[in-house]
């Protein structure tokens, strides 16, 4: 179970960085972004972005930069600090513990 500041920091991210204008995220009433995945359920998806084993590490490293972390990925970098990137990562994990 994430702690939860660091969960609050990383909904709190999430929201300043827009991610829920493409993708489904729980917690986030508006908007529900359709054109990325839903991540209801992320720690139950399988690999990141169909190839990067599901870890918090490889999250993280992803929401930061997915063109890095995954390349070809269509997901922009986004405007997140390490620490902001693993509280993303920690909010997406905790979802199931709540």
């Amino acid at each position: 179970m994430a702690d939860p500041e660091t969960a609050r920091n990383g909904r709190e991210a999430i929201e300043r960085v827009g991610c829920a204008a493409c993708h489904e995220i729980p917690g986030i009433a508006w908007p529900k972004g359709r054109t990325g995945p839903s991540l209801v359920g992320f720690d139950d998806i399988g690999p990141i972005a169909g190839a990067l084993p599901n870890t918090p590490k490889n999250l993280a490293a992803f929401v930061r930069n997915a063109p890095v972390a995954r390349p070809g990925s269509a997901m922009p970098a986004m405007p997140l600090s390490e620490e902001e990137a693993r509280d993303v990562a920690a909010y997406l994990y905790g979802l199931d513990d709540e």
